[in-house]
Protein backbone atom coordinates (compact mmCIF):
# COMPACT_ATOMS: atom_id res chain seq x y z
CA UNK A 1 0.00 0.00 0.00
CA UNK A 2 1.37 3.44 -0.73
CA UNK A 3 1.80 5.99 1.62
CA UNK A 4 0.50 9.22 -0.02
CA UNK A 5 2.58 11.29 2.14
CA UNK A 6 5.56 9.70 0.75
CA UNK A 7 4.35 9.83 -2.64
CA UNK A 8 4.13 13.81 -2.53
CA UNK A 9 7.60 14.03 -1.14
CA UNK A 10 8.69 11.87 -4.42
CA UNK A 11 7.44 13.89 -6.23
CA UNK A 12 8.79 17.28 -4.52
CA UNK A 13 11.98 15.47 -4.57
CA UNK A 14 12.19 14.98 -8.98
CA UNK A 15 10.42 18.50 -9.46
CA UNK A 16 13.32 20.47 -7.73
CA UNK A 17 16.01 17.88 -8.75
CA UNK A 18 17.67 18.01 -5.29
CA UNK A 19 16.56 16.89 -1.36
CA UNK A 20 17.12 20.54 0.04
CA UNK A 21 15.15 22.31 -2.03
CA UNK A 22 11.88 19.72 -1.89
CA UNK A 23 12.84 19.73 1.87
CA UNK A 24 12.77 23.79 1.98
CA UNK A 25 9.47 24.14 0.13
CA UNK A 26 7.80 21.65 2.50
CA UNK A 27 9.00 22.51 5.50
CA UNK A 28 10.91 19.54 6.20
CA UNK A 29 14.41 18.41 6.84
CA UNK A 30 16.47 17.05 4.12
CA UNK A 31 16.81 14.41 6.73
CA UNK A 32 13.73 13.79 6.97
CA UNK A 33 12.87 13.93 3.21
CA UNK A 34 16.15 11.66 2.26
CA UNK A 35 14.60 9.15 5.05
CA UNK A 36 10.66 9.43 3.51
CA UNK A 37 12.21 8.70 0.05
CA UNK A 38 14.42 5.61 1.32
CA UNK A 39 11.18 4.10 3.54
CA UNK A 40 9.08 4.30 0.11
CA UNK A 41 11.87 2.49 -2.03
CA UNK A 42 11.99 -0.38 0.50
CA UNK A 43 8.03 -0.38 0.48
CA UNK A 44 8.18 -0.94 -3.59
CA UNK A 45 11.29 -2.59 -3.17
CA UNK A 46 12.91 -0.84 -6.11
CA UNK A 47 15.25 2.04 -6.28
CA UNK A 48 13.02 5.17 -7.70
CA UNK A 49 16.00 8.02 -7.68
CA UNK A 50 19.39 7.98 -9.43
CA UNK A 51 21.54 9.87 -6.87
CA UNK A 52 25.06 9.38 -7.97
CA UNK A 53 24.67 12.29 -11.04
CA UNK A 54 22.33 14.92 -9.04
CA UNK A 55 18.70 13.34 -8.09
CA UNK A 56 16.82 11.88 -11.13
CA UNK A 57 14.03 9.65 -11.33
CA UNK A 58 14.85 5.91 -11.96
CA UNK A 59 12.73 4.29 -14.81
CA UNK A 60 10.53 3.05 -11.14
CA UNK A 61 10.59 6.22 -10.29
CA UNK A 62 9.18 7.42 -13.70
CA UNK A 63 6.60 4.50 -13.47
CA UNK A 64 5.50 5.86 -10.15
CA UNK A 65 5.45 9.69 -10.94
CA UNK A 66 3.70 9.25 -13.93
CA UNK A 67 0.79 8.04 -11.37
CA UNK A 68 1.42 10.53 -8.73
CA UNK A 69 -0.46 13.43 -10.22
CA UNK A 70 -3.54 11.10 -10.56
CA UNK A 71 -2.98 9.70 -6.89
CA UNK A 72 -2.51 13.03 -5.80
CA UNK A 73 -5.46 14.55 -7.06
CA UNK A 74 -7.63 12.30 -6.60
CA UNK A 75 -7.01 12.25 -2.83
CA UNK A 76 -6.86 16.02 -3.30
CA UNK A 77 -10.54 15.78 -4.54
CA UNK A 78 -11.05 13.26 -0.99
CA UNK A 79 -10.08 15.52 0.87
CA UNK A 80 -11.90 18.67 0.05
CA UNK A 81 -15.31 16.38 -0.05
CA UNK A 82 -14.63 15.10 3.30
CA UNK A 83 -13.91 18.57 4.32
CA UNK A 84 -17.40 20.33 2.59
CA UNK A 85 -18.97 16.97 4.51
CA UNK A 86 -17.54 18.28 7.74
CA UNK A 87 -18.71 21.36 6.96
CA UNK A 88 -22.36 20.88 6.38
CA UNK A 89 -21.59 22.02 2.64
CA UNK A 90 -22.02 18.77 0.42
CA UNK A 91 -22.99 14.76 0.52
CA UNK A 92 -26.03 13.59 0.81
CA UNK A 93 -28.72 14.48 3.21
CA UNK A 94 -31.69 11.63 3.43
CA UNK A 95 -34.96 12.58 4.77
CA UNK A 96 -38.11 10.60 5.40
CA UNK A 97 -41.80 12.51 6.89
CA UNK A 98 -45.15 11.52 7.38
CA UNK A 99 -47.39 12.62 4.74
CA UNK A 100 -48.80 15.51 6.37
CA UNK A 101 -46.00 17.15 7.36
CA UNK A 102 -44.54 16.99 3.91
CA UNK A 103 -48.01 19.73 3.09
CA UNK A 104 -47.22 21.92 6.15
CA UNK A 105 -43.72 22.08 8.18
CA UNK A 106 -40.93 20.77 5.02
CA UNK A 107 -42.06 22.29 1.85
CA UNK A 108 -40.35 26.18 3.83
CA UNK A 109 -37.70 24.55 5.76
CA UNK A 110 -36.55 22.46 2.13
CA UNK A 111 -36.43 25.76 0.56
CA UNK A 112 -34.60 27.79 3.08
CA UNK A 113 -31.99 24.74 3.07
CA UNK A 114 -31.73 24.60 -0.54
CA UNK A 115 -30.93 28.14 -0.68
CA UNK A 116 -28.19 27.60 1.84
CA UNK A 117 -26.92 24.53 0.73
CA UNK A 118 -27.31 24.31 -2.29
CA UNK A 119 -24.24 21.51 -3.10
CA UNK A 120 -26.27 18.67 -0.59
CA UNK A 121 -28.11 16.27 -2.22
CA UNK A 122 -31.18 16.46 -0.22
CA UNK A 123 -33.68 13.11 -0.76
CA UNK A 124 -37.39 13.27 0.58
CA UNK A 125 -39.21 9.98 0.76
CA UNK A 126 -42.87 10.11 2.13
CA UNK A 127 -43.18 7.30 4.62
CA UNK A 128 -46.39 6.42 6.94
CA UNK A 129 -44.80 6.45 10.72
CA UNK A 130 -43.80 2.76 11.16
CA UNK A 131 -41.95 2.82 8.01
CA UNK A 132 -40.34 6.26 8.60
CA UNK A 133 -39.14 4.88 12.29
CA UNK A 134 -38.14 1.32 10.64
CA UNK A 135 -36.09 3.43 7.96
CA UNK A 136 -34.46 5.64 10.85
CA UNK A 137 -33.49 2.80 12.85
CA UNK A 138 -32.15 0.85 9.49
CA UNK A 139 -29.95 3.73 8.68
CA UNK A 140 -31.55 4.17 5.40
CA UNK A 141 -32.35 7.81 6.35
CA UNK A 142 -30.81 10.82 8.64
CA UNK A 143 -34.00 13.08 9.84
CA UNK A 144 -37.23 11.46 10.12
CA UNK A 145 -40.19 13.46 11.38
CA UNK A 146 -42.90 11.14 13.04
CA UNK A 147 -45.85 11.38 15.10
CA UNK A 148 -46.12 10.03 18.58
CA UNK A 149 -48.80 8.86 21.17
CA UNK A 150 -48.28 12.01 23.80
CA UNK A 151 -49.53 9.26 26.15
CA UNK A 152 -46.62 6.50 25.12
CA UNK A 153 -46.23 3.38 28.23
CA UNK A 154 -49.65 3.62 28.85
CA UNK A 155 -51.66 0.70 28.52
CA UNK A 156 -54.40 1.82 26.07
CA UNK A 157 -51.80 3.95 24.34
CA UNK A 158 -50.46 3.78 20.61
CA UNK A 159 -47.08 1.76 20.80
CA UNK A 160 -46.22 2.34 16.56
CA UNK A 161 -43.60 5.01 17.31
CA UNK A 162 -43.09 6.10 20.72
CA UNK A 163 -40.19 6.62 22.34
CA UNK A 164 -38.77 4.63 25.41
CA UNK A 165 -37.51 0.82 25.48
CA UNK A 166 -39.18 -1.92 22.81
CA UNK A 167 -39.23 -5.38 24.01
CA UNK A 168 -36.02 -4.76 26.54
CA UNK A 169 -33.88 -2.52 23.62
CA UNK A 170 -33.22 0.98 24.41
CA UNK A 171 -34.88 3.02 21.86
CA UNK A 172 -31.80 4.82 20.22
CA UNK A 173 -33.19 7.92 18.76
CA UNK A 174 -32.60 11.13 19.43
CA UNK A 175 -35.71 13.35 19.28
CA UNK A 176 -36.41 17.57 19.12
CA UNK A 177 -40.04 18.25 19.64
CA UNK A 178 -41.43 20.53 16.71
CA UNK A 179 -45.14 20.64 17.82
CA UNK A 180 -48.66 19.45 19.70
CA UNK A 181 -50.74 18.36 16.36
CA UNK A 182 -54.10 19.19 18.25
CA UNK A 183 -56.93 17.01 16.61
CA UNK A 184 -60.25 18.80 15.59
CA UNK A 185 -63.46 17.61 15.03
CA UNK A 186 -64.28 17.54 10.99
CA UNK A 187 -68.54 17.52 10.81
CA UNK A 188 -70.64 18.42 7.15
CA UNK A 189 -71.55 21.36 6.29
CA UNK A 190 -75.00 20.82 7.01
CA UNK A 191 -74.60 19.25 11.24
CA UNK A 192 -77.01 20.08 13.66
CA UNK A 193 -73.10 21.90 15.47
CA UNK A 194 -71.67 22.88 12.09
CA UNK A 195 -72.56 26.44 13.36
CA UNK A 196 -70.87 26.18 16.55
CA UNK A 197 -66.97 27.68 17.39
CA UNK A 198 -66.15 24.79 19.97
CA UNK A 199 -68.02 21.59 20.76
CA UNK A 200 -67.69 19.23 23.44
CA UNK A 201 -66.68 15.81 22.81
CA UNK A 202 -69.36 14.25 24.67
CA UNK A 203 -71.82 16.37 22.53
CA UNK A 204 -71.22 14.11 19.88
CA UNK A 205 -71.39 10.43 21.53
CA UNK A 206 -74.17 9.20 19.62
CA UNK A 207 -72.39 9.91 15.98
CA UNK A 208 -70.49 7.60 13.77
CA UNK A 209 -66.67 8.19 14.18
CA UNK A 210 -64.04 7.87 10.49
CA UNK A 211 -60.73 8.09 11.78
CA UNK A 212 -56.69 7.31 10.33
CA UNK A 213 -55.77 4.23 10.59
CA UNK A 214 -54.34 2.74 13.42
CA UNK A 215 -51.48 0.46 12.11
CA UNK A 216 -50.49 3.77 10.82
CA UNK A 217 -50.52 6.83 13.29
CA UNK A 218 -51.91 7.10 16.87
CA UNK A 219 -54.91 9.14 16.25
CA UNK A 220 -57.29 6.26 17.24
CA UNK A 221 -55.63 5.45 20.32
CA UNK A 222 -55.71 8.94 21.39
CA UNK A 223 -59.59 9.72 20.53
CA UNK A 224 -60.77 7.00 22.15
CA UNK A 225 -58.94 7.95 25.49
CA UNK A 226 -60.19 11.45 24.92
CA UNK A 227 -63.99 9.60 24.70
CA UNK A 228 -63.43 7.14 27.93
CA UNK A 229 -62.35 10.49 29.59
CA UNK A 230 -65.33 12.54 28.19
CA UNK A 231 -67.87 9.53 29.64
CA UNK A 232 -68.57 7.21 26.69
CA UNK A 233 -67.33 4.83 23.72
CA UNK A 234 -67.00 5.78 20.37
CA UNK A 235 -68.95 4.17 17.54
CA UNK A 236 -66.13 3.62 15.04
CA UNK A 237 -67.60 3.71 11.29
CA UNK A 238 -64.22 2.65 9.43
CA UNK A 239 -60.55 3.64 9.36
CA UNK A 240 -58.50 5.52 6.57
CA UNK A 241 -55.19 6.48 6.11
CA UNK A 242 -56.28 9.57 3.71
CA UNK A 243 -57.55 12.53 5.36
CA UNK A 244 -59.00 13.49 1.94
CA UNK A 245 -60.67 10.40 1.52
CA UNK A 246 -62.26 11.10 5.17
CA UNK A 247 -63.45 14.61 4.22
CA UNK A 248 -65.59 13.00 1.69
CA UNK A 249 -66.92 10.72 3.60
CA UNK A 250 -67.86 13.23 6.16
CA UNK A 251 -69.16 15.36 3.19
CA UNK A 252 -71.48 12.20 2.22
CA UNK A 253 -72.97 11.98 5.85
CA UNK A 254 -70.82 8.81 6.51
CA UNK A 255 -69.79 10.19 9.91
CA UNK A 256 -68.17 12.23 11.59
CA UNK A 257 -64.02 12.92 11.82
CA UNK A 258 -61.51 13.94 14.09
CA UNK A 259 -58.71 16.05 11.89
CA UNK A 260 -55.12 17.23 13.25
CA UNK A 261 -53.88 20.50 12.73
CA UNK A 262 -51.48 18.85 10.32
CA UNK A 263 -54.19 17.18 7.49
CA UNK A 264 -56.20 20.69 7.11
CA UNK A 265 -54.17 22.25 4.18
CA UNK A 266 -56.78 21.19 1.87
CA UNK A 267 -60.79 21.70 2.65
CA UNK A 268 -63.82 20.57 1.01
CA UNK A 269 -66.11 23.33 1.03
CA UNK A 270 -68.90 20.80 2.38
CA UNK A 271 -67.44 20.37 5.72
CA UNK A 272 -66.54 22.57 8.62
CA UNK A 273 -63.65 21.65 10.92
CA UNK A 274 -64.37 23.11 14.70
CA UNK A 275 -62.68 23.37 18.02
CA UNK A 276 -63.25 20.53 20.87
CA UNK A 277 -62.83 21.79 24.26
CA UNK A 278 -60.02 20.04 25.56
CA UNK A 279 -58.93 18.52 22.42
CA UNK A 280 -56.25 15.80 22.42
CA UNK A 281 -53.21 16.05 20.14
CA UNK A 282 -50.63 14.01 18.73
CA UNK A 283 -46.60 15.01 19.28
CA UNK A 284 -44.64 15.94 16.33
CA UNK A 285 -41.24 15.27 16.66
CA UNK A 286 -37.75 14.99 14.10
CA UNK A 287 -35.80 11.83 15.67
CA UNK A 288 -32.20 11.20 14.84
CA UNK A 289 -30.35 8.17 15.50
CA UNK A 290 -28.51 8.52 18.45
CA UNK A 291 -25.84 5.69 17.64
CA UNK A 292 -24.76 7.66 13.74
CA UNK A 293 -22.15 10.34 13.17
CA UNK A 294 -24.54 13.21 12.43
CA UNK A 295 -23.49 15.45 9.41
CA UNK A 296 -23.92 19.40 10.25
CA UNK A 297 -26.26 19.26 7.39
CA UNK A 298 -28.61 17.72 9.36
CA UNK A 299 -28.11 19.59 12.32
CA UNK A 300 -28.95 22.51 9.55
CA UNK A 301 -31.98 21.37 8.62
CA UNK A 302 -33.16 20.31 11.82
CA UNK A 303 -32.80 23.63 12.88
CA UNK A 304 -35.04 24.85 9.46
CA UNK A 305 -37.69 22.07 10.51
CA UNK A 306 -37.69 23.78 14.00
CA UNK A 307 -38.27 27.07 12.98
CA UNK A 308 -40.83 26.31 10.04
CA UNK A 309 -42.65 24.21 12.61
CA UNK A 310 -42.78 26.99 14.81
CA UNK A 311 -44.11 29.25 12.63
CA UNK A 312 -47.15 26.83 11.41
CA UNK A 313 -48.31 26.35 15.59
CA UNK A 314 -47.90 30.30 15.57
CA UNK A 315 -50.45 30.62 12.47
CA UNK A 316 -52.70 27.81 14.07
CA UNK A 317 -52.38 29.60 16.75
CA UNK A 318 -53.77 33.24 15.06
CA UNK A 319 -56.47 31.09 13.34
CA UNK A 320 -57.97 30.31 16.94
CA UNK A 321 -58.36 33.31 17.98
CA UNK A 322 -61.77 34.36 18.92
CA UNK A 323 -61.36 37.24 17.26
CA UNK A 324 -60.59 35.31 13.68
CA UNK A 325 -63.25 36.19 10.90
CA UNK A 326 -63.75 32.38 9.53
CA UNK A 327 -63.51 30.65 12.84
CA UNK A 328 -61.76 27.43 12.96
CA UNK A 329 -61.92 26.52 9.00
CA UNK A 330 -58.59 25.49 7.46
CA UNK A 331 -55.22 24.69 7.88
CA UNK A 332 -52.64 27.88 7.48
CA UNK A 333 -50.62 28.65 4.66
CA UNK A 334 -46.35 28.00 5.60
CA UNK A 335 -45.35 30.62 3.45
Amino acid sequence: MLDVRKVRILREVARRGSFSSAAEAMGYTQSAVSQQVAALEREVGVPLLDRHRGVRPTGAGEVLLRHADGILARVGDAEAELAALRGGNAGPLRMVAFPTAGATVLPPAIAAFRKRHPDVELTLVPLEVPDGRAALEAGECDLALLVEDPDEGRDDSWSGSGPGARDGVEDPFLRTHLLDDRMNVMLPSGHPLASRRRIRLNELRDESWILGRRAYVPDEAIFERACRAAGFEPQMAFESDDYLAIQGFVAAGVGVALAPDMSLVTLREDVVVRDLEHPPHRRVVAAVDGRAWRSPAVDAMLGLVVEAAGRFAEQVKRRRDPKSPDGHVRAPSTD
